[in-house]
């Protein structure tokens, strides 16, 4: 007999007869807008990134570094020696179930061996790689070994007592804090970069020294001048900052903008090497040294010999090796400008308040260190202020025993059960529970005089203490020097020289152009927008071009190795190209595809190419209106090496021809009823306004302007009869068309 499937639907169509099992087809489809979806599905993901992983917050961590902190601290590794790194990746999980690997990689960039910080936070033993170089990678966690440091002891101080709030772990087996009760304001110390969801933050370091400094000033007088107690930023590489105070001053007070890193160097004139010793933090060895190789290839540079990567243990070191006679500052002032020896450090102080992300400039982010700190000394005090008053409590009640030591013995003796002893020495000296437990737990050796006496003393200290905690929560002015005192400490302790000098030269440097070497050459610019410069001997061996299909030679000219070269395209847009930076090629190749190699926008076409030597020239410019513009060819020279210029022409109406004249030329226009005119290129003024509109040429009745060839006396039979001499005209009707004939 055949089984029945629970899972198939009844033979009758009673759909409420359905077994709960079955669902007809792939189940309910409910129409629902993208837009709800996006919001309940991303945007809960988005407000995690940014809330608990990416930004930091006023303590200067991110939840992955305070919690791996957290659990070396725990582990005691504050004091304690060095431990593997594995078994502190191990312990962090606890708090921390993102895999070992991202533990591992979080710890390194603490390390004091991976140079990421300028006060690192992890004393590390072993190789845990480099922040300046791409390749140099870190060991196994198996391998190294680390423990905190000293500095992590301002982090921890009193967080014991309450100075921070602690929330369970994700699976409620332990407490960790929500923020570090940091004694100075580590978000300005060290860098700190994170990208979230539609938000980024990139903080970078400032000198210890500086940064205390400039928050107690900012504690003693709110109108403090920030930038003359902190300089500028200072980073772990070192190397020089480009002072420009403008841009400093935006940066302290919005928290964006960007400051210019310089690389260091020396010259060893006896073995002709420059070696660069300090970079900037937004590269690395391996990075500058592929700029470099690939400037040699391009020919830009030709005075560097080799260049080698001999970093060691002693620290970084980058030899470039110099030809002979070559002048070590005029080419690093080149490497400056064309590599990452000279880059730009984009400041984004995003950091959390209370949970939400806020850019703020230095001295707002002080302002909320200092809220911070303030918060975290009164619970300390109220915390220590509640242990105190609970001593003073249980001393009184002994105070009141101690009066009558017999009469306390004798109560003790006489109660029959231990359970009534507590009770017995409440009603006989009226104290409270908690006093009469106290007292009931002293031993017999405390109740000599001397014991007695202390107790009596350590009351009066404990009254004194209180009144003078209770003095300080009330008292901002106190709260203040309790915060002066511990950066004054910290300074002491911890303050180093600033390893990031100040370069006050920030004018753009300026690199002498080589001379080009000027030889005759043929160039071609085909339909399909290819370039090919062949030398003229090269020409004779060879002048069959090969071409792609369909496509043909619209430019061929014997010119200067040393003219430029001006592409326009179909976007009103110039892109500005020398001659001598494209490679010389043969007749039988095709040559350098222009879009490509000038990097076109995507649909993007060449239209017209202009060449000159000393842009003496005039550009003439035809629209499809019957207008023409005539343009000084200077007006497209910039002092700049700009290699694209937008606006290049006018839009207003479709362009027809362009022609680049030395001398007054005069040009043939046909319409596309018939009509023909000849017209002098001096009837027109010149604009230098390179999207000038034109003047009207061609008067067009329900026609356009067609067509436009440069033309040359006795090219028409009876061309005298379509000269003009005043503009516009409409022109003379003919049976002929212009765009077959050939002029010279």
């Amino acid at each position: 007999m055949k089984k029945n499937n629970k899972n198939q639907p009844p033979k009758n169509n009673n759909k409420s007869n359905y077994p709960k099992a079955y669902i007809e087809g792939a189940g309910i489809v409910a129409e629902k807008p993208i837009t709800d979806t996006l919001e309940e599905n991303y945007m809960p993901y988005a407000m995690s990134v940014i809330v608990s992983r990416a930004l930091p917050e006023i303590d200067g961590f991110k939840p992955s570094h305070r919690k791996l902190l957290y659990t070396m601290y725990k582990m005691g590794l504050l004091s304690g020696a060095r431990t593997k790194s594995a078994n502190i990746v191990g312990q962090t999980m606890r708090l921390n179930p993102h895999g070992d690997m991202a533990i591992y990689e979080t710890m390194v960039r603490l390390t004091r061996g991976n140079e990421t910080l300028l006060h690192p936070y992890v004393d590390s033993k072993g190789n845990f790689g480099k922040v300046y170089s791409r390749d140099m990678a870190f060991a196994a966690s198996r391998y190294t070994e680390a423990k905190l440091d000293k500095i992590c002891t301002e982090l921890f101080s009193d967080i014991d007592k309450d100075t921070v709030d602690f929330v369970p772990n994700y699976d409620n087996s332990m407490l960790e804090p929500t923020l570090l009760p940091a004694k100075f304001p580590s978000i300005l110390v060290n860098n700190n970069v994170g990208i979230a969801v539609s938000m980024a933050s990139n903080i970078c370091s400032f000198n210890l020294t500086e940064v205390c400094e400039t928050a107690i000033s900012l504690l003693r007088d709110p109108d403090h001048d920030i930038i003359s107690t902190l300089k500028a930023p200072d980073f772990p590489g070192g190397g020089f900052v480009l002072y420009d105070e403008d841009e400093l001053r935006k940066i302290y007070q919005t928290g964006r903008g960007s400051v210019k890193i310089r690389a260091k160097y020396n010259f060893d004139e006896a073995s002709n090497v420059v070696e660069v010793t300090e970079i900037p933090p937004t590269t690395t060895v391996e990075a500058i040294m592929d700029r470099i190789v690939d400037l040699v290839k391009q020919g830009k540079i030709k005075e560097i010999s080799d260049v080698r990567d001999e970093t060691d243990l002693s620290g970084l070191k980058l030899a470039i090796d110099l030809k002979r006679r070559v002048d070590p500052d005029t080419l690093m002032q080149k490497l400056f400008k064309l590599t990452p020896l000279q880059d730009s450090f984009g400041c984004n102080f995003n950091v959390l308040i209370d949970g939400n992300p806020r850019v703020m400039g230095v001295g707002e982010i002080l302002k909320e260190w200092t809220d911070f700190r303030t918060s975290c000394i009164k619970r300390r005090i109220t915390f220590d202020l509640g242990k105190k008053k609970e001593k003073l409590h249980l001393l009184l009640g002994l105070q009141k025993i101690l009066l009558d030591i017999d009469k306390a013995i004798k109560i003790i003796r006489e109660t029959a059960e231990e359970s009534e002893v507590v009770p017995n020495l409440m009603i006989g000296f009226g104290i409270d529970e908690v006093q009469a437990e106290y007292v009931a737990e002293i031993k017999l050796r405390h109740i000599n005089k001397e014991y007695i006496l202390k107790r009596l003393e350590e009351i009066n200290d404990l009254k004194n203490d209180i009144a003078d905690m209770e003095d300080t929560l009330e008292s901002p002015r106190r709260i203040k020097n309790i915060i002066i005192s511990d950066l004054k400490d910290i300074v002491e302790k911890y303050g180093q020289p600033r390893r990031t000098l100040l370069s006050y030269d920030i004018g753009e440097i300026e690199i002498e152009e080589e001379e080009e070497p000027d030889f005759t050459v043929n160039v071609f610019v085909t339909r399909e927008g290819y370039f090919k410069k062949i030398t003229p001997q090269s020409l004779r061996m060879s002048s069959e071009h090969k071409l792609k299909e369909n496509d043909e030679i619209v430019l061929s000219r014997e010119i200067s190795n040393k003219c430029d070269m001006l592409f326009f395209t179909d976007k009103a847009v110039v892109y500005k190209a020398k001659v001598s930076s494209f490679e010389q090629t043969k007749a039988s190749a095709m040559g350098d595809y222009i879009p490509a190699k000038l990097e076109f926008e995507n649909g993007e076409g060449l239209v017209f190419t202009a060449i000159t030597l000393d842009y003496s020239e005039t550009l003439m410019l035809f629209f499809k209106n019957g207008k023409a513009a005539k343009i000084p060819l200077s007006s497209f020279e910039t002092k700049t090496n700009r290699k694209k210029l937008a606006n290049a022409y006018n839009t207003d109406s479709p362009l027809v021809a362009a022609f680049v004249i030395k001398e007054s030329t005069d040009f043939l226009l046909q319409s596309t009823a018939g009509k023909i005119l000849i017209f002098n290129s001096d009837l027109l003024m010149s604009k230098a306004s390179r999207d000038t509109q034109g003047v009207q040429v061609m008067r067009l009745t329900k026609a356009e302007l067609d067509f436009v060839k440069v033309y040359s006396d006795g090219s028409l039979e009876n061309g005298e009869e379509f000269v003009i001499k005043n503009i516009p005209m409409a022109g003379k009707t003919s049976d002929f068309n212009a765009g077959q004939m050939t002029f010279e």
